[in-house]
């Protein structure tokens, strides 16, 4: 859609009541009673139409002694893109290990913090809580796999005390510190051919927690390093080698039930996710924004992506039913080939 051309002022003040962000190019307002000028499409209170004058753009505003709103940002080139950038610096200072309150937080990137919590979640999709918790727990996971003692790892990871840590222990880990290590060493892996490469599988006491996609045997058990650093190739006893089969079985036909445990692990959000793509049917796809609806959280399609990437199970959380919005295939953890032909194999079984 071509945007307007705004000739009057009375075209302009209702372009200011609709919030039409097509006008946001072509001039800006400002409100004589508070020394303000905004975008058109600014969402604070609508001042009274008598005390509002424009201008073709912020320097005009600024030489008529007017102030750039801190909320639009109507001297600001792009808009989304200082939201944007606000947010990763957020991002950047809950990594930290400093404790921040969110009236903190929100004075660091000039904001209040109700709007800086609203912007910050439906970019994200976390609170700002929820992200500080999130690195926390993968610094705890890093201490851990490192061999340092649990409280020192505690501690080290930015939780305030031991008694703090354990209260959100299942969120973080889904698990004890101890059980977390214990089960961290008691991973064991194998690794197989399948329709798709060579099949990386790996299994916990709790169930399969990795089955990753690849062509060399060394960059695959690489990869489960970085998410089991004490994982341990293990001969295909008859059990173990049952199991694995089991699951390229299951991977080379998509008509053959998975019936073992699963151990998944992730953050409460990477959870949400990974749930909505298991509830993909076979033979469709959804787009990143599509898998965000269907969570709540229309806003937060950069982390359901991140969510995406972050998955460990291919096929079984399936991963690659997600596309983007005009149906092109994206990226994918174990490339965009074998992306396109798991969807085109399961597009044809759905056709038979």
């Amino acid at each position: 859609m071509r945007n307007p051309t705004l000739m009057t002022d009375e075209d302009r003040w209702l372009a200011v009541l609709a919030r039409d962000p097509r006008a946001d190019a072509q001039f800006v307002f400002a409100v004589q009673t508070t020394g303000i000028f905004c975008r058109p499409s600014c969402r604070a209170r609508h001042a009274l139409r008598k005390n509002v004058r424009f201008y073709p753009d912020a320097h005009h505003a600024i030489q008529a002694g007017f102030r750039p709103c801190k909320r639009c940002m109507p001297d600001k080139r792009d808009p989304q893109e200082q939201k944007l950038a606000k947010v990763e610096h957020a991002c950047r200072l809950l990594e930290q290990d400093a404790s921040l309150t969110l009236e903190k937080l929100a004075q660091q990137v000039a904001m209040s913090p109700f709007h800086f919590h609203r912007l910050f979640k439906s970019i994200t999709g976390m609170t700002p809580k929820a992200w500080q918790q999130a690195a926390r727990s993968q610094r705890l996971r890093t201490a851990l796999a490192q061999g340092d003692k649990v409280t020192d790892a505690v501690l080290a990871a930015g939780f305030p005390d031991s008694s703090s840590y354990y209260r959100k222990a299942n969120d973080a880990l889904g698990m004890t510190a101890k059980q977390y290590r214990k089960g961290d060493a008691a991973v064991r892996y194998a690794i197989d051919d399948c329709s798709l490469g060579r099949c990386l599988v790996a299994e916990s006491e709790r169930g399969i927690c990795a089955i990753l996609l690849g062509d060399n045997d060394a960059e695959l058990a690489e990869e489960l390093a970085t998410v089991f650093p004490k994982a341990e190739h293990a001969p295909l006893d008859d059990a173990f080698a049952q199991r694995i089969h089991q699951v390229i079985a299951s991977i080379d036909n998509r008509a053959v039930p998975l019936a073992l445990p699963l151990d998944i692990r992730g953050t409460a959000f990477q959870q949400r996710v990974w749930q909505a793509l298991r509830n993909i049917p076979c033979g469709e796809t959804a787009s990143y924004q599509q898998v965000a609806q269907a969570i709540g959280q229309p806003n937060a399609v950069r982390a359901v992506a991140g969510a995406c990437a972050a998955n460990t199970l291919a096929i079984v959380i399936p991963c690659h039913r997600v596309v983007r919005n005009d149906g092109a295939l994206s990226g994918y953890r174990w490339g965009t080939e074998r992306k396109a032909l798991l969807l085109k194999r399961e597009a044809k079984r759905q056709e038979g």
